[in-house]
């Protein structure tokens, strides 16, 4: 081999090692690949869990109203089990202490009617009466639509909202309602046999002139089909980079090149094809 073939050989063996990925980015490269087809897996899991409990929700949103649970299993009450169960409820209104929750809805922006409902064994249990606009927001101008003795309600069991509104605290000491918490509101109104939940009265529950009912908006995203080809793309993506920087040899081969003037021949290999040429005289 000639001494230009033996440098050129040094110097494609050192660009080579050069370009060798370093053994942490190669560690971190193949962490990343299965952490993304992770996530992918994941969020197919979860598109199965989404789609389950739109189901379930669907069929007890329509399902025959049935009598809210009694107190002894109020404890046990969770937002999995329960919630959006379509349920009756028998009592009078306590008018008197009722709650405004500030509210947009497809009517506009306005407030909830939140009403106390007194029952026969000492409990009370709040009732989502509706939507009022702003105007509406005194008592004063909806008196024909507060029935004074025994009514019926039906409609959707809800869970509390203690955290607030959006960027938006409660603040009962002044009477600012951004969400409906069942124990603060229960605490502010003297009510000591509330129960942890609250129900959204269907629509026609409403007396004449009062509040808006059956404005429940019952809505869960479901977007993990998307998120999980995103995750799966990007794995394929950083699959193939790795593929290219450590298989790519597989590919390689070997090609013999002659003088084309009959002269002496030479043997040209190339390894990839970016390689340095070694020239071996014949």
């Amino acid at each position: 081999m000639s001494e230009s073939g033996t440098v050129t050989d040094k110097a494609e063996g050192a660009r080579r090692k050069a370009a060798r990925p370093a053994l942490w980015l190669t560690v971190l490269s193949l962490a990343t690949l299965v952490v993304l087809v992770l996530l992918g897996i994941w969020q197919i899991e979860r598109r199965a869990w989404k789609l389950a409990l739109i189901d379930r929700v669907e069929q007890r949103i329509h399902a025959p109203a049935q009598p809210i649970p009694s107190p002894g299993s109020w404890p046990a009450i969770t937002t999995a089990n329960d919630e959006y169960r379509h349920v009756s409820v028998t009592g009078r209104f306590m008018h008197d202490r009722e709650t405004l929750v500030q509210a947009v809805t497809e009517e506009g922006p306005g407030y909830w009617v939140l009403t106390p409902l007194q029952r026969d064994d000492g409990t009370q249990v709040l009732i989502n009466r509706g939507f009022v606009p702003s105007e509406r927001r005194d008592v004063s101008t909806r008196r024909d639509g507060n029935p004074d003795g025994q009514v019926e309600i039906t409609g959707l069991l809800r869970m509390t909202e203690p955290k607030g509104g959006f960027l938006r605290n409660n603040a009962p000491e002044h009477n600012r309602w951004y969400s409906r918490d069942v124990a603060a509101i229960a605490a502010a109104r003297g009510l000591h046999e509330a129960a942890p939940f609250f129900v959204d009265a269907d629509a026609g529950s409403e007396s004449g002139g009062g509040p808006i009912g059956g404005l429940t908006v019952v809505r869960f995203p479901n977007n993990h089909l998307i998120y999980a080809l995103t995750w799966f793309a990007l794995a394929f993506m950083l699959a193939g980079k790795l593929f290219v920087t450590f298989g790519g040899g597989v590919f390689r081969r070997q090609r013999i090149v002659h003088e084309p003037d009959g002269g002496s021949e030479a043997s040209v290999q190339r390894t990839g094809s970016d390689a340095g040429t070694i020239v071996e005289q014949t």
